[in-house]
């Protein structure tokens, strides 16, 4: 039994970082605060704001169990939303020889300041981009919510990935 608390006790006093989504996260480092990403972009969807932000909100909670604080924390994130946009991709001509998109492209564009409060060295002020592609016999309103929320998606695991992963 003596041997046993003997070599416990070296153990007790170590603390290891570890995690089931990849995050490296220093065990001083106890709250997340993530402000509203405003849409700067020249289109507006009047969601995309709120959807982001909650999205960042949830990735950062749900994933390290850090707390989320409403005006600051040790890891702080802002930005703004810099881009929305739809464009035609893979162009075909028709059997009439009109020129027309088989596919369309949805791509957002996030530029996110993120500051470690902890470690400094860890800073970073970047832009993300995520796109949502689908065929062109559907409009950006059939497909818009599924679009969004693929991007989202991917935004924020970017954004988790090179603030917290390590990536």
């Amino acid at each position: 039994m003596f041997l046993i608390t003997l070599l416990l006790l070296p153990a007790a006093g170590c603390k290891i970082g570890y995690s089931l989504s990849g995050a490296s996260i220093s065990p001083d480092v106890k709250s997340v605060f993530v402000d509203y990403f405003r849409n700067r972009s020249r289109v507006i969807n009047p969601t995309l704001s709120q959807t982001f932000t909650e999205g960042m909100k949830d990735k950062f909670v749900n994933e390290t169990g850090l707390s989320l604080h409403p005006d600051q924390g040790d890891l702080e994130f802002s930005g703004e939303i810099t881009g929305y946009d739809v464009r035609p991709l893979s162009i075909q001509k028709s059997d009439t020889g009109m020129d027309y998109a088989s596919m369309n492209r949805l791509t957002i564009t996030v530029k996110v300041i993120f500051v470690n409060n902890k470690d400094h060295e860890q800073d970073f002020n970047t832009t993300f981009s995520a796109y949502f592609d689908w065929d062109s016999s559907k409009t950006i309103n059939q497909v818009e919510n599924e679009a969004v929320q693929v991007c989202v998606t991917q935004l924020t695991e970017d954004i988790f990935n090179k603030s917290v992963a390590n990536w």
